[in-house]
């Protein structure tokens, strides 16, 4: 039985710190993990501007409030959820990813956690697991389940390769040209044909 294991910004939904970057008018925030492979260095660089701002979790949030899945996403997750149980691996956060979950129809989503203290200042982040995409697909393998992953970013290159297929989606030209041997799909309509000749096999 297989388990689809995907991504979330920049596969469903837009990338929340770009877009939290163009809200608050702070362009350093638009680094993400398609630019810096160290989650951990990322993050602490990220908490550090969002302090330096005065900005908070209700500043994101009210953010992601406003963003919708991309063209096309939700249609091409409910098929793949009539096809075979999907799981969303994200490295997100639980306070960020609820209300896109609602407008994707509820998915299973494996994510992280932020701490916030009483004023609603982010102090932290509890990672779910070490290394957690790659770790989540280890550990349903070892359930007896064979999974299908992909992502754009590189922090999920590692359980798209521990996978028996795995794939890019709107990746960078770098990651993509870095990594030729995965195939890579930039249009929903390709990706899922691609996943109904994995699935048959």
């Amino acid at each position: 039985m297989y388990v689809t294991c995907l991504d979330l910004e920049g596969v469903l939904v837009p990338e929340i710190w770009i877009a939290f970057s163009e809200a608050s008018g702070i362009p350093e925030l638009r680094r993400t993990t398609r630019d810096e492979p160290d989650y951990d260095k990322l993050m602490k660089w990220r908490l550090g501007i969002l302090k330096e701002h005065g900005l908070g979790l209700r500043e994101i949030q009210q953010t992601i409030e406003k963003i919708d899945p991309m063209d096309g996403a939700k249609e091409f997750l409910d098929e793949l959820r009539s096809l075979s149980q999907v799981i969303i691996i994200s490295d997100t956060f639980t306070q960020f990813a609820a209300p896109l979950m609602k407008k994707l129809g509820m998915p299973t989503i494996f994510c992280n956690t932020l701490e916030v203290d009483p004023n609603g200042e982010i102090t932290g982040y509890k990672m779910r697991c070490e290394k957690s995409k790659l770790t989540t697909v280890k550990a349903l393998q070892s359930m007896g389940f064979e999974t299908i992953a992909g992502g754009d970013s590189f922090n999920d290159l590692g359980m798209i390769q521990a996978s028996k297929y795995g794939f890019l989606f709107r990746s960078t030209e770098k990651i993509k040209s870095d990594y030729p041997e995965l195939p890579a799909f930039e249009e929903y309509s390709d990706l899922m044909k691609f996943l109904k000749e994995c699935l048959a096999k």
